[in-house]
């Protein structure tokens, strides 16, 4: 992670950790940087999802861009992976999404895709960082004509919702579908598409007013959506986060089945028609031990990642495989997107639970779960990596790791988007493992605050 930019752009309070200004200074650097070889007024599109502070930073965004020559195209409300694919489609240079996904209102965040869609490389991203953080490069500040205009997109909703029907090649009729937009960039998009298909569609959480979203709903929060499907007799819940990026299941019965399941259920399936390329699925350290062991059995490899989509990302690029994500909800399916898609990733399950002739709660039976427990230590972001160096926190981590050999694992790692650092531990007894991880965590907060 850089000094500007986490695993998933960069991130912070609004108008105090992510200021107009900052924003202005992305604008002007990511413009330059991606743009230097455009031979064209360079178009750079703008989406967002419904913080009160979106319109603030995207004015700002907008202007740091038209000062070094980019047209801009305002989207408007819209999840982060439609930017990723409206950039393609409209053959900008770059798109930027205005977002902090699953946090609450008072953060937000912007990420940044390429000409092709993808979100940035490091190299791209540490460059960026040096023009705004050290003046490493001179920008040349156009005039007259050259200075860049900002128009606004229309139809960005129905473009990409249209791309989300040719999904999957079967309807959705006779499936009872609930669904939690979060409050976030999905509450358009999502019960659309799944309306248009064919589907009845039982929409939560989709009035968003500019502070609410992810507030007590989405995907970091099931708990009242779990008891709402539960209740109203439907096929399965479709949780989204902020921006529409990750997705939460929750089946008939009001259990919540997360990405990892989701991830093996696809898999098995698309290699199952011979589409699973090199019948390898990518995942991250963060997946439970349980999904590698069945995927063994069923014949799938898995490949395992640092934390973060981006680099899940990085290795299907680099090695050909076709689906791949994390446990949180973010998954890849590459032949439909460059990027983590919610909508995608519901798309796909459903078109298999239907198929399928069977209840979601028993596809999820897939594998069993082992007992796993994540205990986020609260810690600056300017102090969260100083666990690596500390002699007391890595004797416990060594310690616990040599006590769960063979029959567990322990992993600790500094969150790339929030000020915390993440104790995660898998062993066969919950309760021990609880107690453990937050043992651990206590320390690290008593260490490094």
């Amino acid at each position: 992670m850089g000094r500007l930019f986490g695993t998933d752009g960069a991130r912070g309070v609004a108008n105090q950790e992510l200021t107009c200004e900052i924003a202005f200074k992305i604008g002007q650097a990511a413009a330059f940087v991606l743009t230097e070889e455009c031979h064209r007024k360079p178009k750079i599109l703008i989406g967002k999802d419904t913080r009160i502070s979106c319109d603030m930073l995207e004015s700002a965004l907008a202007a740091g861009l038209c000062s070094v020559g980019a047209q801009v195209v305002t989207l408007g409300i819209i999840p982060t992976p439609a930017v990723a694919y409206l950039t393609r489609k409209y053959e900008a240079e770059a798109g930027i999404m205005i977002s902090a996904s699953h946090n609450s209102a008072e953060y937000n965040g912007i990420k940044i895709f390429n000409s092709n869609g993808y979100k940035l490389s490091d190299t791209i991203e540490e460059r960026i960082e040096a023009i705004i953080l050290d003046n490493a490069e001179e920008i040349d500040m156009p005039t007259g004509d050259d200075v860049g205009t900002v128009k606004h997109c229309e139809t960005a909703v129905e473009d990409y919702t249209e791309f989300a029907k040719n999904v999957i090649d079967c309807d959705l009729n006779d499936m009872r579908i609930a669904i939690d937009c979060a409050n976030g960039a999905s509450y358009k998009t999502a019960p659309r598409v799944i309306s248009a298909l064919g589907g009845e569609a039982f929409v939560v959480h989709n009035h968003p007013n500019g502070t609410n979203v992810n507030l007590n709903c989405g995907s970091t929060h099931t708990s009242d959506f779990s008891n709402y499907v539960k209740n109203i007799n439907v096929d399965i819940g479709l949780s989204f986060d902020g921006d529409a990026d990750r997705l939460m299941v929750i089946d008939e019965l009001g259990n919540v089945i997360d990405g990892d399941k989701v991830m093996l259920i696809c898999a098995n399936y698309l290699k199952s028609q011979g589409m699973l390329r090199k019948d390898t699925l990518v995942v991250t350290v963060m997946s439970n031990l349980g999904l590698i062991l069945k995927a063994e059995e069923l014949g799938i490899n898995t490949v395992q990642t640092a934390v973060g989509d981006r680099y899940v990302l990085e290795e299907m690029l680099k090695s050909g495989y076709s689906l791949g994500g994390e446990a949180s909800g973010h998954i890849i399916f590459l032949n439909h997107n460059t990027t983590g898609d919610g909508l995608v990733s519901a798309l796909n399950l459903l078109k298999i639970l239907k198929l399928s002739g069977k209840k979601m709660s028993d596809l999820a039976k897939i594998y069993e779960t082992m007992p796993q427990c994540i205990v986020n230590a609260k810690v600056s972001n300017k102090k969260k990596k100083n666990y690596t160096s500390d002699p007391v926190i890595i004797d416990e981590i060594q310690h616990l790791e040599d006590e769960f050999a063979g029959k567990g694992r322990v992993l600790v790692r500094a969150s790339g988007t929030e000020p915390c650092v993440r104790v995660m531990i898998e062993g066969e007894n919950q309760d021990i493992i609880t107690q453990k991880a937050r043992y651990l965590a206590n320390i690290i907060e008593a260490r490094l605050n």
